[in-house]
């Protein structure tokens, strides 16, 4: 695995201005929210599921997010 200072400058070079990594624990969960801007998750180790909602707004970014059992670590880029 790459180091954390590496996987942050990855997605700098994707063109990402406000980067950092965040862990979550096992089986975390973020109800559905939106964003402000385009992001980007590069998983570092565990696993993450994303959910799109059936809201019958194309274009309109809401989603839910479960962690794994084994929890999550991952590099959040945002524009």
């Amino acid at each position: 695995m790459a180091s954390r200072k590496a996987d942050e400058a990855k997605v700098r070079d994707w063109g990402f201005k406000h980067v950092f990594t965040w862990t979550d624990g096992p089986n975390a969960y973020y109800p559905p929210h939106k964003h402000t801007s385009l992001t980007t998750h590069l998983i570092r180790r565990g696993t993450l599921t994303i959910r799109y909602p059936d809201d019958g707004e194309p274009g309109k970014e809401t989603f839910g997010v479960w962690m794994g059992d084994e929890g999550c670590e991952y590099v959040i880029g945002e524009m």
